[in-house]
């Protein structure tokens, strides 16, 4: 049975990044996207981060990530965008109405947008920024203090340099692709394998995914999940500027290289992906949407009815339900971060859509 849905707007801006944490210290989950946070628990005040640069229909700011940075027991997070060419870190002042410090932690080159994972298993996520045109691939940690506090500053790791003429492209993800447990980063046309020591070690390039329909544009993240049950972790990937979605597997011959199933072939700009339990039955669904005018309305399915779905495993195949759907104006994307979070304490996961076309949350009814 599908689940029902109830709309809710929260703000007519346009930023397409969303990040869900407790932006006063009051106990109760609040929505930051952009320039604003808006107070929970029913976000109908909003409150002033700070300016943020805006570059004809885009804002320089593709991602929001929540991290007490400054170890001062406040949440900020990190953004960054394609244009500034800077991951930067903007400072919660405790206190409503104050303007958010912005603070730059590296020169990066153009960011598509930035995901953070716990690559050494110490409890505290690593940056990592997609930087497509760049031949390096970092990611940085926070410096903490013996207590475990941040200290507001990062040391930067470079994992990885492609030789010239190669660059990192549109893509990124991390899971164990290798099958010994450790945290590999995937990018759309390989991958690399994590070491022992995820900080000192080399990391191995395999070259992959040759085949891939998704070859030079893919979502962000790329997740790496067991689909099937059957104990090894399948790849899923959305193209991100063009159409279609799949999930991946190695192929069963025991040649080398994947076999790519269509999930949804028909919708484009699947940008964001998220793999949690949607439904409540203590099984992960895939949670993905459309991104609105990814490319300013100049690029295949640009102009296709908007859409919001979750796709459960049905034991043989994705079975595609929706949350929104619709035309331009009528309908929703999921902008190019989008957030879940259970904002009511129901025990259900919401979803808080941003974009260019507003931000929304979707009430999980059940």
């Amino acid at each position: 049975m599908s689940l029902k849905w109830r709309r809710a707007w929260v703000s007519d801006e346009n930023y397409e990044a969303v990040g869900i944490f407790d932006a006063d210290n009051d106990g109760v989950t609040d929505i930051i996207s952009g320039g604003f946070w808006y107070k929970g628990p029913d976000f109908k005040k909003k409150y002033s981060v700070g300016e943020v640069k805006k570059y004809g229909e885009y804002y320089d700011d593709f991602s929001v990530i929540p991290l007490d940075i400054n170890g001062n027991g406040n949440t900020d997070f990190i953004t960054g965008g394609w244009w500034g060419n800077t991951l930067r870190w903007r400072e919660n002042p405790g206190e409503a109405g104050k303007e958010w410090p912005e603070h730059v932690i590296a020169e990066t080159g153009n960011i598509e947008t930035t995901r953070a994972w716990d690559i050494d298993g110490d409890g505290v996520i690593e940056i990592f920024p997609n930087t497509p045109g760049s031949r390096e691939v970092v990611f940085f940690k926070l410096q903490t203090k013996e207590n475990g506090l941040g200290t507001g500053k990062f040391t930067r790791h470079k994992i990885f340099e492609f030789p010239e003429g190669q660059r990192q492209r549109h893509g990124l993800g991390c899971g164990d692709v290798a099958g010994n447990g450790r945290a590999d980063i995937l990018l759309c046309h390989g991958w690399l394998e994590c070491p022992t020591d995820p900080l000192s070690g080399k990391w191995q390039w395999h070259e992959d995914f040759s085949d891939a329909p998704w070859r030079n544009c893919a979502s962000i993240p790329m997740l790496v999940v067991d689909v099937n049950g059957d104990g090894k972790n399948e790849i899923i990937t959305g193209s991100a500027h063009g159409y279609g979605l799949w999930w991946s597997e190695r192929r069963s011959d025991g040649s080398d290289g994947w076999t790519h199933h269509p999930i949804d072939p028909y919708n484009a700009q699947y940008h964001d992906l998220q793999w949690a339990d949607i439904d409540g039955d203590g099984v992960c669904e895939l949670v993905t949407g459309k991104r609105h005018r990814a490319h300013c309305g100049n690029e295949a399915g640009e102009w296709d009815d908007l859409g919001i779905y979750y796709f459960k495993w049905n034991g043989e195949a994705f079975s595609k339900q929706i949350i929104s759907y619709g035309p331009i104006g009528q309908s929703k994307g999921c902008g190019i971060q989008f957030a879940l979070a259970d904002l009511r304490n129901t025990g259900r996961l919401d979803v808080i859509a941003p974009g260019k076309e507003g931000l929304c949350i979707f009430y999980n009814e059940g």
